[in-house]
């Protein structure tokens, strides 16, 4: 069970680093919904082993949003917007993948200078929690379209839900839930945005949001 832990929190960890390099709408929507999928596999491998019936439900509600249907919504939106496949990432692609590989030794610094951390988090999960943080506000940085700042929103938020898991406990369920529902929330109404932005303006590309005047 454990090593199965750890193989996930190595594949967030992959999943991260190609986000980073990709410049594509629709790989980073693939990988987003890919890390959906891995963290619902994390809620059902707890590392103490006591696998609950509230584990298995939010593992299927954060399979049903982040790793169906946040991904499916986003993708319809980026065809129904007639987004270009390829964007231009205003950093470029090393400068962010660079970025993200300093942020992954600083988390793994991190790790070692939080007492609380050697007890609390599993080897490798509090690095990978920061690094998927912080690859997702480097995507909303690097996202020269609105929909791609959308998907690092997600990504950031990722990183704080597996932040969250080793404090899990019965009663924080709900808290959790709660989260997921303000996410599905945020994204829908980001969407939407997007939607009414490119209606209107005939791109949602943010660099030509320097021309808008009162």
């Amino acid at each position: 069970m454990y090593s199965l832990f750890q193989l996930v929190i190595l594949l967030l960890l992959i999943a991260d680093l190609i986000m980073l390099w990709s410049g594509r709408i629709l790989m980073l929507i693939r990988i987003s919904a890919v890390q959906g999928i891995l963290l619902a596999a994390l809620l059902l491998l707890p590392v103490d082993g006591a696998l609950h019936a509230e584990l298995v439900f939010l593992a299927l509600a954060v399979l049903a949003l982040k790793g169906i249907g946040f991904p499916v919504f986003l993708r319809h939106v980026s065809h129904k917007l007639g987004i270009e496949p390829m964007v231009r990432p205003r950093l470029g692609r090393m400068l962010p993948l660079m970025a993200g590989l300093a942020c992954l030794a600083f988390s793994l610094w991190l790790e070692d200078r939080i007492p609380v951390a050697k007890g609390l988090f599993p080897p490798l999960l509090l690095p990978v929690a920061l690094t998927t943080l912080f690859s997702g506000l480097i995507v909303v940085v690097n996202g020269a379209k609105a929909l791609t700042q959308v998907i690092g929103y997600l990504v950031a938020e990722n990183g704080i839900f597996i932040l969250g898991i080793p404090l899990m406990t019965e009663g924080s369920m709900w808290f959790e839930l709660s989260i997921l529902l303000d996410v599905f929330a945020a994204i829908f109404v980001m969407a939407i945005a997007i939607n009414h932005i490119n209606s209107a303006f005939h791109s949602i590309d943010v660099v030509r949001f320097r021309n808008l005047r009162d």
